[in-house]
């Protein structure tokens, strides 16, 4: 039989949303609480007539519980190995897991495989666990051992990167590191490029795995062409660039860090001698200075709004990155623009976007809108994992 634990009873007419599979509860939603509760706990909403609705866990704020099964469950060895198990055959249907020129890519991504709060991308043979709740953060010494016996040789360590993602003052010993093996920073291949993972130290989990199908295109855009990156962090879209035959490729981040990573990674895979060159400098500054020496610039900022009450400064923040682009791009050239923040919505953004090219005075089509790639799937009863938009726009 399931474990028995806590009822959290939801308010009468509230459980439609939970009807339609979507993964969140708002605690706005709920009638009072029982006591005790304690961030991460495993509980069970009921709707306000009785009726079993879905297990998860629960956590203090606007989202109180993020869903993890419709149907009752023990959260035991079996259930998180069949979510596991299932994450790992949708990887594999879509190309990752055996595949030597891309040996980088989302192994479980929240909402879109049924696991909110969790992420996990495998670089090479070292998988990088984030918990994005106190629920999943409880679990994640368990997913790293079972993702041991699932991958087996596939897999020589597990890193828990969750003291970035979050607030663990309960926890005040907890340190990222191994949950188990070790690993120095490794060096990936992305459609045969190379990049080194310092999963440690660096941004995210260590790299932007959203982003390899974007990179690709771009490569195909670049060719005999000069291109600027900026927000270049570990130098993505250079690199994709040059593969693709850039006259000259630019990289502009504001962390020498990130500049010496890109620099790294060039070197690696086109020589000391490539057609590149990097800065450290605002993004907003560098761009004021370019008068349309490029033909090609991709803008990938890092998200400009994470919550929704930062929302309007985000989208002036849009507003002005792209009317810049707009502004200095060579007649004839190619923009890539992206956002990441999930509570920006596509058509916040295309309407930032469009805003932008209207005060530039510049013609401007479409090409081509853009997502995250397969590996990073939307649920369809969750619409907020559709957290990446792109376009790519021809500028007159």
């Amino acid at each position: 039989m399931p474990n028995s634990f806590p009822r959290l009873a939801l308010k009468p007419n509230k459980e439609r949303s939970l009807e339609r599979n979507h993964l969140w509860v708002f605690s706005g939603a709920l009638q009072k609480l029982p006591e005790g509760l304690t961030d991460g706990d495993g509980v069970e909403v009921y709707s306000a007539d009785g009726r079993y609705m879905a297990t998860g866990h629960y956590q203090k704020g606007s989202i109180m519980v993020r869903i993890l099964s419709f149907e009752p469950t023990d959260l035991d060895d079996d259930f998180w190995r069949t979510k596991l198990e299932r994450a790992m055959a949708v990887r594999q249907r879509v190309g990752f897991g055996n595949n030597p020129e891309t040996t980088v890519y989302r192994l479980v991504h929240g909402e879109g495989d049924g696991l909110p709060g969790l992420i996990i991308d495998v670089y090479g043979k070292v998988a990088v666990l984030q918990a994005h709740s106190v629920g999943m953060f409880r679990e994640r010494e368990r997913i790293g051992k079972l993702l041991g016996e699932l991958m087996g040789d596939q897999l020589e360590a597990v890193y828990d990167k969750s003291g970035s993602t979050l607030n663990l003052r309960e926890y005040p010993d907890y340190e990222s590191g191994f949950l188990w093996g070790q690993s120095d920073p490794v060096w990936v291949k992305e459609y045969g490029q190379k990049f080194l993972i310092d999963f440690a130290d660096g941004q995210k989990t260590g790299f932007f795995v959203d982003q390899r199908e974007n990179r690709k295109l771009l490569g195909q855009y670049s060719k005999d062409r000069e291109v600027l990156n900026v927000f270049a962090y570990t130098g993505g879209f250079s690199i994709a660039a040059l593969a693709g035959g850039a006259k000259r490729v630019d990289s502009v981040d504001i962390s020498q860090k990130a500049v010496d990573l890109i620099d790294t990674n060039v070197h690696e895979n086109f020589g000391a001698e490539a057609p590149h060159r990097s800065f450290a400098d605002d993004a907003f500054k560098f761009l004021q200075k370019i008068d349309q020496q490029y033909e090609v610039i991709v803008l990938d900022p890092p998200a400009f709004a994470k919550h929704r009450d930062a929302l309007r400064n985000a989208l002036q923040g849009y507003r002005k990155i792209n009317r810049q682009a707009f502004e200095q791009i060579r007649p004839g050239g190619i923009l890539f623009t992206f956002s990441c923040s999930q509570v920006v919505s596509v058509q916040d953004f295309r309407t930032a976007v469009f805003t932008a090219a209207a005060q530039s005075g510049r013609m401007v089509r479409i090409l081509h809108q853009l997502t995250q790639p397969a590996d990073h799937p939307v649920n369809l009863y969750h619409p907020e994992g559709e957290y990446l938009k792109g376009l790519v726009l021809a500028v007159e």
